[in-house]
């Protein structure tokens, strides 16, 4: 037979209401007691009946359970207060970085030349004027400052590379015949020679005459300097 279910509400006869009040009572301790010995956990149970009399359930000690009890409360009401001061100091940093923001606000469209209406001519127009200047002068010297820094760069780098056009000239000029790297039977010294005679020739004609003069060399190939 299937066991209905029944309504929880208020038992109006108080005969049954003491009688189920006792059945349940019981019936809670004894869940308790279950608990505490399957689980290996601390379980104290405190009812008062409806004419003020109690009745409790402890597995260990009672009196110790609720000192454990305050002081968990106490510290849960300790961090709770602490919440809320912490959030109400991020409520009062948060409504003045808002009354900042509004007033740079005010400030950078006072600079733009905007809501100019409300500033008087004497005090607060003047305060703008002499803020752009200021600022004006800054930005001036900090374009001079990159203008100066880029001049020197420049500088150094046509220095760097007056020095390397110096060196490749030296190079060019100062270099002599190189030897050739495979010398059969004293030829390639010889054409090396004969290359020097004719360089040395060619070379005062071309500044008598102010003209190139072409020659055709038969020899292993070599390097010319100009």
């Amino acid at each position: 037979m299937v066991r209905g279910k029944i309504e929880v509400k208020r038992i109006e006869n108080a005969t049954s209401r003491q009688v189920t009040f006792s059945k349940r009572r019981n019936g809670l301790f004894k869940k308790a007691f279950e608990l505490s010995v399957l689980c290996d956990v601390e379980v104290a149970v405190i009812i008062f009946s409806q004419k003020g009399r109690l009745y409790e359930f402890s597995s260990s000690d009672m009196q110790k359970t609720i000192k454990q009890y305050h002081k968990h409360a106490k510290g849960v009401l300790t961090n709770t207060t602490e919440v809320e001061q912490y959030m109400q100091q991020l409520k009062h940093e948060s409504a003045d970085m808002a009354k900042k923001i509004k007033t740079l606000e005010a400030s950078q469209r006072r600079l733009l030349g905007h809501d100019l209406d409300p500033c008087s001519a004497d005090q607060e127009l003047n305060q703008i004027s002499s803020q752009l200047e200021r600022s004006l002068r800054i930005v001036q010297e900090r374009k001079d400052q990159l203008f100066t820094e880029q001049m020197e760069r420049l500088k150094a780098k046509e220095r760097r590379l007056l020095e390397e056009n110096a060196k490749l000239h030296t190079e060019c000029g100062a270099r002599p015949c190189q030897k050739p790297l495979v010398q059969e039977k004293g030829v390639g010294a010889a054409s090396c020679n004969w290359m020097n005679s004719r360089q040395s020739s060619s070379s005062q004609t071309i500044s008598n005459s102010d003209q190139v003069e072409t020659r055709l060399f038969i020899g292993p190939p070599v390097m010319r300097c100009e």
